[in-house]
Order: C-alpha cells, then sequence, then structure tokens
C-alpha cells in the first residue's frame, strides 16, 4: 500500500456508490477514485459528471471508469455492488443474492493484486462483511464493514433534536447488527460529559426517560420509512463511509461502530457485527470494550447468534481454508 496516495476504488455505482463519491469530491477526502460497474457506460457518465465539479473540490481528484485491475495499487476498495433491497424486505433475505455478487467482485479484486483495505456497504451488511473476509483471504483487520455507523449517526442526530443539543456532542451507540437485533446500551449514553439518566433526573419537567425508547425504535425503523418513501437510502450511508474512509487516511485511530470480526470480546467470537472500534491507517486497530450492563451484553449475543444463524444458511462454499493465503 502506498501510503501518500490515497487512491479509492468504488465497485457499484448506484446510488450508494455515488452518494459516497460525491461526499468524496465535496470533502476532498482522496487523490484518484476509479468507479466500476456492470454498466461501463453508467460509471463513465458518472465519472465525467464528478469530474465536471472538480473544480469546486477543495483539493485535487481525478475520477475515472475503470475495470478491476485499477484495484491493484488502491488503498481502499469500497464495495456498494449489489441488488436491490425492496419496500419490506428484511437485509438478510437479501443475502444469497448479494453473496453470490460478492464471489465476483472479491475474488476479481484480489486477483488484481489488491493488498489494501476493503470496505463493504452492501447489505445485509454484517454478512456481506464476513463473506468478503472469507472469499478474500484477507486478515480480518483488512476487512471493514459499515456496520451500525449510520445507526449510531441517526440516534444522535434524534437525540440532539430531542436534547436541543448539537448532535457532536452526543455519544451515545447503536451496537450489534446492522438490523432487526440493533439495540442502543443506554448504559453507555452521553451529552457531554452527563449521562442521560442524570439528565432526566434533572429534568424531569422537560424530558420523559421513556421517550428514549420511542427514539431507538425509530432509529432501528428508520432504514424501512426511508425505503417506503422513496425506495432506497443513500445519502447518509454514503457519508457515513466517507467518515470511515478518513479515519483510515489520517491514521485517526477514531471510534467508530463498524462492522468488525469478535474474536472473544462479549463473549462472542468469530461474528462480525457493529461494535465500538478504533480505526487508523492500518484498519482495524482494536475493538473498544465497552461496560455494558449483563441485559445489554445478552442483546448482544441475541444479534450474534441472529447473524450467525443467517450466515450458517448459506449454500455457497466459504471455507477459508480453500481460499489464498493470508496477505
Amino acid at each position: 500500500m502506498i501510503y501518500d496516495k490515497r487512491k479509492v476504488v468504488i465497485v457499484g455505482a448506484g446510488m450508494v456508490g455515488m452518494s459516497y463519491a460525491y461526499a468524496l469530491l465535496n470533502q476532498g477526502v482522496c487523490n484518484e477514485l476509479v468507479l466500476i460497474d456492470l454498466n461501463k457506460k453508467r460509471a463513465e457518465g458518472e465519472a465525467q459528471d464528478l469530474n465536471h465539479g472538480a473544480a469546486f473540490s477543495p483539493s485535487g481528484i481525478k475520477v475515472t471508469a475503470g475495470d478491476y485491475g485499477d484495484c491493484s495499487d488502491a488503498d481502499i476498495v469500497v464495495i456498494c455492488a449489489g441488488v436491490a433491497q425492496k419496500p419490506g424486505e428484511s437485509r438478510l433475505n437479501l443475502l444469497q443474492r448479494n453473496t453470490e455478487v460478492f464471489r465476483q467482485v472479491v475474488t476479481s479484486t484480489v486477483n488484481s493484486g489488491f493488498n489494501g483495505i476493503f470496505i463493504v456497504a452492501t447489505n445485509p451488511v454484517d454478512i456481506m462483511t464476513r463473506v468478503a473476509y472469507d472469499l478474500s483471504g484477507f486478515p480480518a483487520h483488512r476487512v471493514i464493514g459499515t456496520g451500525t455507523t449510520l445507526d449510531t449517526a441517526r440516534l444522535r442526530y434524534l437525540l440532539g433534536n430531542y436534547f436541543d443539543v448539537d448532535p457532536r456532542n452526543v455519544h451515545a451507540y447503536v451496537m450489534g447488527e446492522h438490523g432487526d437485533s440493533e439495540f442502543v446500551p443506554w448504559s453507555q449514553a452521553m451529552v457531554a460529559t452527563k449521562h442521560v439518566y442524570d439528565i432526566f433526573r434533572d429534568n424531569s419537567d422537560s424530558f420523559n426517560i421513556y421517550d428514549i425508547e420511542k427514539i431507538a425504535d425509530e432509529v432501528s425503523n428508520a432504514a424501512y420509512s426511508i425505503i417506503e418513501a422513496k425506495g432506497a437510502t443513500y445519502y447518509g450511508i454514503g457519508m457515513a463511509i466517507v467518515r470511515i474512509t478518513k479515519a483510515i487516511f489520517n491514521d485517526e485511530s477514531s471510534v467508530l461502530t463498524i462492522s468488525t470480526k469478535l474474536n472473544g470480546e462479549y463473549g462472542i467470537k468469530d461474528t462480525f457485527l457493529g461494535v465500538p472500534t478504533f480505526i487508523n491507517r492500518g484498519g482495524v486497530k482494536r475493538i473498544l470494550r465497552l461496560d455494558l450492563t449483563p441485559e445489554e451484553k445478552q442483546k448482544l449475543m441475541n444479534s450474534a447468534h441472529t447473524l450467525d444463524e443467517s450466515y450458517n444458511m448459506l449454500s455457497v462454499d466459504l471455507d477459508r481454508s480453500k481460499k489464498m493465503a493470508l496477505k
């Protein structure tokens, strides 16, 4: 990996991939951006359109349409390819179809000589990240899923509105599956340095502790609501991927709730799911272990069990021992 190159390849020039690309351009995050899509003409049109706005970007960036050979010297490959989620469809129902898509995408990327970091955005993202890990043969710290980064951003936005405070001063997480079994560990939720439970205690005339569960439900159902209204979600997740990308390129050691492989943390092993994790130039630095309550630990275990059950139902060969050696 050439650390000063800042080259990103996006596989999948749909709405998620292009929302990410547009945010990259506006924030000047990378120097070179390559778009890969089955519809090469579309990728070429998207590249041309983005380049026409390059003069307004805070830094120079070259955007091209390419192929998997362009992954060979990339720092990051972001996988946004996959079949679309239908209104009312669970993320887990997408699993089998998207696994077949990943077989082509991941294998072609690795065969190019790519030696960087995978970021997976395709749903169901926790399982698809595990699939990418299995198919690539890469070490787990270099295969990252977007996890519950967007869910966490939604939570902080809603809590910010509720408490009338800048969401950037809200410190709370959504953990577990990016989906129906996700949960908010309220034992860890704070505004600045004050716990939300203390805010409720000290401001009982203004805030009701029962409202936070309504907020948690709104976060969990946000994707379904947006899909029903406009068919898909893409702006928020595009910006979430940019946030992960910046943490990598800037070697930040920032804590983000990405989907990563647990190795005994919280009593969970081998499952990929969203937990607060330090991210730096090498990918996953380490998982931040929170002091969860027994009830919260059980919710995380239940989420891991849900993901394991779905992963184990895959009817394709994902045995890492049959894949390439670790990079």
